[in-house]
């Protein structure tokens, strides 16, 4: 009889990925999305493992590929392909595995400085407010003790923090760690009773994490994290200069559990061990992302003593290891919108074991910490006029208001933005298309690609470009439906009609790019729900959308954001351009404020506190404003007088 270590050999099976030449084993009955992971191989997997999105499409090399698996593309199973989320192994395979099933290296905005849509004046790392770090370096020189003097280090440390530090106010205590009192003696008697003291400065009190000798000290470090469902971002600073000394971003390895937050959260509540996936992955972008920062600025992970985390809710909420099932079910109640702060030592994250993480609060289920950083880093708070924030993702979060007043809510858009649900639909990788225009007499495209590289799909600044360019040439009308010219660019494919924007021989994969009717109506259903969003907004204060004085547009798809378009397709208020602002990734400016300055970040607390969220599926109005923007540009075009019908 074999022994347990035997039984568990004979159930592994090998896995060869081409054209990758990798190879892995696994145990019998996995599924060839979690080997390609094993492998060091990431899929896209927009679904969360249902079969259904077919990104994770592969073909098997050496045997058929069976039946099609309910709501997986005709089209894929008829070329070969099979979900790797949903095909399981139980024998030897060799697999392939297209690029366009590769999870790929996105165009992450790293600095929010980098994008501005009018001459703006650059804001300061500070954002106006006072510097005052989460971390303070403190040189003290003691006395040395004596049979007079016998006081213990840590009371005598005390007594000098007191006296020179002026946040160590009486009303606040000062504690220390284990690891600082250890530091502490050794440090003072071999260095003629000096030190270099470490002070986290937290809103429950000063405490005492790092002891060095003076020689020995380097700047105090922080990070700045802004976790993306998509992207995320870490930036390395020196909080004493202040100065950003390293930035870092990549794709949420969390997005191969799925593309948005609905599928994580159905994924992590399954079962315990998909929820560790969850955090494990985000953890884990994070650590590299610090790595690379590190290795950039030439500092040890010892030296960073505090990070300051961005994040939607639940993003923060899978970050932490919180159950997030309860956000998305009714009355969506998260967890806790103010966080304590955690350890690094608690999280895994390769700083200072004693490192404070702390996590900007948020507001509700679906208006984060990233939103609260936005309107932190927008100013839009501190001005007497009318403001509008928005941020424009799978979900689309908006904050109304001015110093007087906020009220916010989130809209459902859709994966669309972020190439979800789209034939040709791709993220802002090498490749994507991000600008469009289409002759109206030959209805041949000119594309601007990132990267310059070939056109191989459309991601969401792209398909903005598009929808509008397709209305514009008049190859839709405004229900967005297809006006045949019988030209050879229109033809009927597998999911209905369609028209070919790029052929397949200039396209990256050699296929053609295509546009499908159906995208078009997810195009126009995801831009309804982003402007009926703002209309019901409006209508809470009763105010119109000339009384808009300022619009900021944040986020990495709003930096190419076209606005003419955005207004053109009816995504976004028709007030002039000089009112709209980019601002680029605004959670990540919010979250670096914060870092430098205590009172920027009491500042988000009060911003946190002062939001009124509408709960849009509470009554009527949302959908009926919906349903009028299913139309480009909308139902009522005295809403849009500067777009011709």
């Amino acid at each position: 009889m074999p022994s347990p270590e035997e039984a568990r050999e004979l159930t592994r099976r090998t896995v060869r990925f081409e054209p990758d030449g990798v190879s892995v084993a696994v145990s019998a009955g996995s599924t060839l999305l979690a080997a390609a992971a094993a492998a060091g191989i990431e899929l896209r997997s927009a679904c969360g493992g249902q079969g259904t999105c077919g990104q994770c499409a592969v073909r098997l090399l050496d045997r058929p590929a069976g039946p099609a698996p309910p709501g997986f593309p005709v089209r894929l199973h008829r070329a070969g392909y099979v979900p790797a989320c949903k095909t399981t192994i139980d024998e030897d395979l060799a697999v392939e595995i297209p690029a366009s099933s590769r999870q790929v290296r996105h165009e992450v905005l790293l600095d929010d400085d980098e994008a501005t849509l009018l001459a703006e004046e650059q804001v300061s790392l500070l954002l106006g407010y006072e510097h005052r770090p989460a971390v303070l370096r403190q040189i003290v020189r003691l006395e040395p003790p004596s049979l007079e003097g016998n006081a213990d280090d840590w009371s005598r440390l005390l007594s000098a923090l007191r006296q020179q530090v002026p946040e160590a106010t009486d009303d606040r205590p000062i504690t220390a760690t284990i690891r600082a009192l250890a530091e502490l003696s050794a440090t003072l008697r071999a260095h003629g009773m000096q030190a270099a003291i470490y002070v986290l400065d937290l809103p429950a009190g000063l405490e005492v994490v790092r002891v060095l000798p003076v020689d020995q000290a380097p700047p105090p470090l922080g990070v700045a994290v802004d976790i993306g469902t998509t992207t995320v971002v870490v930036q390395l600073l020196d909080l004493e200069e202040p100065e950003v000394l390293a930035r870092a971003g990549t794709h949420n390895r969390q997005s191969r559990y799925g593309d948005d937050v609905i599928t994580r959260i159905i994924y992590a509540a399954e079962q315990p061990a998909q929820a560790e996936q969850l955090r494990e992955a985000v953890v884990s972008t994070v650590n590299d992302l610090i790595a690379q920062a590190l290795a950039t600025a030439g500092f040890a992970g010892d030296d960073i003593l505090v990070a300051m985390v961005a994040g939607n809710t639940t993003m923060q909420h899978l970050f932490l290891g919180l159950p997030a099932d309860q956000i998305r079910l009714e009355p969506y109640v998260p967890v806790a919108t103010n966080y304590p702060v955690s350890r690094a030592s608690e999280l895994g994250l390769t700083l200072h074991a004693s490192a404070a993480v702390i996590q900007l609060p948020a507001v509700a289920s679906y208006v984060g910490g990233d939103i609260v950083a936005g309107m932190l880093a927008s100013g839009l708070a501190d001005q007497e006029d009318l403001g509008l924030f928005v941020d424009i993702g799978t979900n689309g979060e908006m904050v109304l208001g001015n110093r007087d007043w906020l009220v916010a809510c989130a809209c459902s858009a859709g994966p669309c933005f972020e190439g979800g649900g789209i034939t040709a639909g791709m993220r802002a990788t090498s490749g994507a298309i991000q600008s469009i225009t289409i002759d109206p007499e030959t209805l041949a495209a000119q594309v601007r690609t990132i990267g310059n590289s070939k056109p191989a799909g459309l991601c969401g600044s792209g398909l903005i470009d598009c929808l509008s360019a397709l209305r514009v040439a008049g190859v839709i009308d405004r229900a967005g439906t297809f006006q045949d010219s019988g030209t050879a660019c229109f033809r009927e494919g597998d999911d209905g009609p369609e028209f070919v924007l790029i052929a397949g021989d200039e396209s990256a994969s050699g296929d053609d790019i295509v546009v499908t009717e159906a995208d078009v109506k997810n195009l126009i259903r995801a831009k309804g729900a982003v402007f009926a969003g703002v209309r019901a907004l409006l209508a809470a204060i009763e105010a119109d959308m000339d009384s808009l004085v300022r619009v900021v547009v944040a986020g990495g798809f709003g930096s190419h954001l076209n606005i003419a378009d955005a207004i053109r397709i009816g995504m976004l208020p028709d007030v002039p351009y000089e009112r709209y602002r980019f601002m680029g990734n605004t959670s990540i400016k919010g979250a670096r404020a914060a870092l430098l300055s205590t009172q920027a970040y009491r500042r988000a607390q009060e911003l946190a506190s002062a939001m009124t969220v509408i709960e849009l599926s509470l009554g009527s109005m949302y959908m009926e404003e919906f349903v009028s923007a299913l139309f480009l540009p909308h139902t009522d075009l005295s809403l849009f007088p500067s777009v011709e019908g």
